[in-house]
């Protein structure tokens, strides 16, 4: 990444990505490491990982569930989604489910308002998601 960026500023987003793919977070550890390969200062990193929300700061299960708690989804019934994932899951936003199987987090936006409600898991997107089906989708995450 640092070949492909004007400053070591300009890299960190990325380095922080791939810790985070490696790891499935980035630990204190790793955001010193990533302050050091880049020589800038651990606090500097810090205000990187802590801007972008989907840079996990925390342990999170296997499954990371992005649910979009945009305008669009809340019209199209985001309410609805949610309750029945919350539900099947036994874990609120920000928590990891008993078997460190799922983590849920709400995010402002998945680029598909076209198809409210919409979630993810990992880098799949489910659109114009229907509660009746979470059993099912989930099912496929082991």
């Amino acid at each position: 990444e640092l070949a492909h960026n004007e400053t070591n500023r300009m890299a960190c987003i990325e380095a922080l990505k791939i810790a985070q793919r490696e790891h499935g977070w980035v630990s204190d550890e790793d955001l010193c490491e990533v302050a050091q390969l880049l020589e800038l200062t651990p606090d500097e990193v810090e205000g990187v990982a802590t801007f972008y929300n989907l840079i996990r700061r925390r342990p999170v299960g296997r499954h990371v569930i992005l649910l979009c708690a945009s305008v669009s989804c809340w019209v199209m019934g985001y309410a609805q989604l949610r309750a029945r994932l919350l539900q099947m899951l036994g874990a609120e936003p920000g928590q990891t489910t008993a078997d460190g199987r799922f983590t849920v987090l709400e995010n402002q936006c998945l680029g598909a308002c076209d198809h409210a409600p919409v979630f993810m898991i990992g880098d799949d997107l489910y659109h114009d998601a229907d509660p009746e089906k979470l059993d099912d989708i989930l099912a496929k995450y082991a």
